[in-house]
């Protein structure tokens, strides 16, 4: 596996199952209960997180539509632009 590539299994996770897994090895990380060599493996497999996260996040804002009301008082929807 490329350094940078992300695993299958982290693949398949959703956002928040992601996201909890990253805080839980900033938290090992932080205090300090794991050995160098677990550091490492840990450390790479929380930028494999962080990748995954950022990627779910650009993906969910493609999906958002806008939601604007017209001057007759419809609503209507239209592509969300990030400017």
């Amino acid at each position: 596996m490329k350094k940078n590539s992300t695993s299958p299994d982290i693949a398949k996770l959703s956002f928040e199952e992601a996201l909890v897994k990253l805080e839980e090895i900033v938290g090992k990380l932080e205090d300090g209960s794991i050995d160098l060599e677990s550091s490492i493996e840990e450390y790479t497999k929380g930028i494999q997180l962080k990748n995954h996260c950022e990627q779910k996040l650009k993906e969910a804002t493609l999906k958002i539509d806008q939601i604007t009301i017209n001057k007759d008082g419809t609503f209507s929807t239209k592509e969300f632009k990030n400017s």
